[in-house]
């Protein structure tokens, strides 16, 4: 897959919304070791709002437009910290662009840049605070690092670059959330964001690979 249309970006968002309500257990299970528990639940509740969003969108042929729509519908039916931060990847990353019919990899990384940009700002969390962003950030780097090999190289370079992050959390300290009052406690543990994070890019790059 060279350039991603607007049959392609609604195929690979539909595949990261059914990844992540099938890893609802999982999220959840991950979440209770060191968070509230509820990451699953309002993660799975937001993506099957942004399925259904899915369905009823017009084909108006703009790439942009799907991203938009996708993280405005979990913006709106998540609530919260994670309905803010996590629909930022796409909504804010999509934001003010111009109305395009094909998008290929390098604007798709320079698109996902972005979202993490603006997560950055709101969340005000960086590598290391054992968050979200340990698997964002390497990943969009990954994605920028391999851009020019196309959409398949660079989202599963991107996927092994978040599973490395996820990884990494089990050895942090969280400065954010309810693990933050565990401290050294959370030690061992990874995030329930990261994790959420790496399915997606592995769905993304499981669509693309089959594309």
């Amino acid at each position: 897959m060279q350039t991603l249309n607007w049959q392609d970006a609604v195929g690979m968002l539909q595949a990261i919304a059914k990844a992540i309500i099938t890893s609802k257990p999982l999220l959840t299970d991950v979440d209770a070791k060191i968070g509230d528990g509820d990451h699953g639940i309002g993660m799975a509740k937001g993506m099957q709002k942004a399925l259904d969003k899915l369905a009823l969108l017009p084909n108006d042929s703009n790439v942009y437009g799907v991203f938009a729509a996708f993280g405005k519908a979990m913006l709106l039916s998540m609530g919260g910290a994670s309905g803010v931060i996590f629909s930022s990847m796409f909504l804010d990353g999509a934001k003010e662009q111009p109305a395009t019919e094909a998008l290929n990899a390098p604007s798709f990384a320079t698109m996902m840049a972005k979202g993490l940009q603006s997560i950055q700002a709101r969340g005000k969390a960086s590598i290391g605070d054992k968050t979200m962003v340990d698997a964002l950030s390497p990943a969009v780097d990954a994605m920028i690092a391999f851009a020019d090999d196309g959409y398949a190289t660079m989202l599963r370079a991107a996927e092994k670059a978040a599973a490395e992050g996820v990884a990494s959390t089990k050895a942090m300290v969280a400065r954010f959330g309810r693990a933050k009052s565990l401290m050294e406690r959370a030690i061992g543990f990874q995030d329930a964001g990261a994790t959420s994070v790496h399915i997606m890019f592995a769905a993304m790059a499981d669509y693309a690979e089959s594309h």
